[in-house]
């Protein structure tokens, strides 16, 4: 059994980050291993958590992978931990739409863990009362735990807001001074990723795993977690011959369970670089767990630094991050754009990937992979998307469903004539036999067969010194 709680709050902006990536870091000072879990599709948050855990920040969203697989990639990412800590996302009961689906509580009803609210106390006293009653009472089926008092005024003020608590029966398992040494910068889409600032972002955890440590009853925090009954599930696993698979790779629409296809092991490994480094630190553990079972072996490689990609290499993968505050530096370093736009084995790229393969990003030269301009916007595109892939590609197959998420500020030009997506309202991708770039972000353990076909799609190119290499032989339709 994993003891395990979620860290919930009313609204964005209450302090549930710096809450839980300081409960993470505090307990883990303690001796204890910790798993770190984030609802929802967020890549920004889970780079704190993996700081303050020494374990990898994992996502559990039912939209991207659907219900079923929500309780086995916890079962996953927490093997071997003594506690699980699950930051929420926005409000406690803010999710798909207008629905609860995919919210904070959804995600804790199907782990069944307690819930710990922080709330934002900064404004009210005994109003916090009526606050966590609302939320507490709203639904009945939530194993409502307690509640954390965030930016907490001076002694009086917690008093107040103690008493009120009281009265109402809700423990209440801490109370948080404001402080300014946890604050955490933003910019146009959200939180600066840890990889960015890891000096100061260390001394930021340092300092809330402290406040938290000061004023947290961490005894009975882990009390409670541990209250949290056995789940009845079994773990998943990314080996695609007996990984379950959520909606995101039915063509009905309904949860599948079917086996993805098994890798062809007799081969030898498939090397696959992916990109990381400051401008590309975007991406969900669970891909490179697939792509490595799938007869992959994944290396590292940053276009800010590496003037080449790893010798050996058969495929590439750029996923999301933050290529335009980095467009400079990543059009300076010309060697290895030249060597990715010769490079004729497969790419998947998502978001930032799709800026950096364009031929240009804010006027500044980028891959050329394809014959795109793509710039900043003033205008946020955000949100789920239930997508139908519309013909065959490197990854997808005609008629297939995918249910990823859009996150930018960004717009490509011109857009595709021929979207590899579609959904209501939309339509996205650029695709080929060899090429699959779009601003959609897929979490592949929804879709475990996507690292199988792209592992086996790099088994069928020659692995070549990249350096040199004749330039490939087609770009991808647009």
């Amino acid at each position: 059994m994993v003891a395990r709680l979620v860290v919930a709050a009313p609204a964005s902006g209450a302090g549930k980050t710096t809450v839980a990536t300081g409960l993470m870091a505090a307990l883990t000072r303690r001796g204890m291993a910790v798993s770190p879990h984030k609802v929802g599709p967020d890549y920004i948050d889970p780079s704190y958590h993996a700081m303050a855990t020494g374990r990898p920040g994992r996502n559990l969203d039912p939209w991207l992978v659907g219900e079923d697989l929500i309780a086995p990639l916890f079962l996953h990412g927490a093997a071997g931990a003594d506690l699980a800590v699950v930051e929420g996302v926005m409000g406690l009961y803010d999710g798909a739409g207008a629905s609860e689906f995919a919210s904070t509580a959804h995600v804790a009803r199907l782990l069944d863990a307690p819930v710990v609210l922080v709330v934002d106390a900064a404004k009210q006293s005994r109003s916090v009362a009526a606050l966590v009653h609302g939320f507490a009472s709203y639904d009945t089926r939530l194993r409502f735990g307690g509640v954390i008092l965030n930016r907490i005024g001076s002694a009086r003020h917690e008093d107040i807001c103690r008493e009120a608590l009281a009265e109402s029966g809700v423990p209440v398992l801490g109370a948080i001074r404001r402080s300014d040494a946890v604050a955490t910068p933003s910019r146009h889409l959200g939180l600066v990723p840890a990889a960015e600032r890891r000096t100061r972002a260390t001394l930021a955890m340092d300092a809330a795993a402290a406040l938290v440590e000061d004023s947290c009853d961490l005894e009975e925090l882990v009390r409670l977690a541990r209250t949290a009954p056995p789940l009845r599930a079994r773990p998943w696993t990314p080996d695609p011959a007996t990984a379950l698979t959520g909606p995101a790779a039915a063509t009905s629409g309904a949860a599948a369970t079917r086996a993805a296809p098994a890798p062809e092991s007799a081969r030898a490994p498939a090397r696959i670089a992916v990109a990381g480094g400051q401008a590309f630190t975007f991406g969900y553990t669970e891909q490179a767990e697939l792509l490595t079972a799938a007869g992959a072996e994944v290396v590292i490689f940053d276009p800010l630094t590496d003037e080449a990609l790893p010798e050996g290499t058969r495929g590439i993968v750029v996923g999301g991050g933050f290529p335009e505050v980095y467009a400079a530096e990543l059009s300076a370093n010309e060697p290895l754009r030249e060597e990715v736009a010769a490079f004729g084995g497969p790419i998947s790229a998502e978001c930032a990937g799709l800026l950096y393969l364009a031929r240009e990003l804010d006027g500044r030269p980028m891959c050329g992979v394809l014959d795109i301009e793509a710039g900043m916007t003033g205008s946020l595109t955000l949100g789920y998307r239930d997508a139908v892939a519309v013909r065959d590609s490197a990854l997808t197959r005609d008629g297939e469903r995918y249910r990823g998420h859009e996150f930018h500020r960004t717009a490509v030009r011109p857009a595709p004539e021929r979207p590899l997506f579609r959904w209501r309202g939309g339509a996205d991708g650029f695709a080929d036999d060899r090429v699959v770039a779009s601003y959609l972000h897929l979490h592949w353990a929804g879709s475990p067969r996507l690292a199988a076909r792209f592992v086996r799609a790099c088994h069928r190119v020659p692995a070549v010194p990249v350096r040199g290499s004749a330039p490939g032989t087609s770009r991808p339709t647009t």
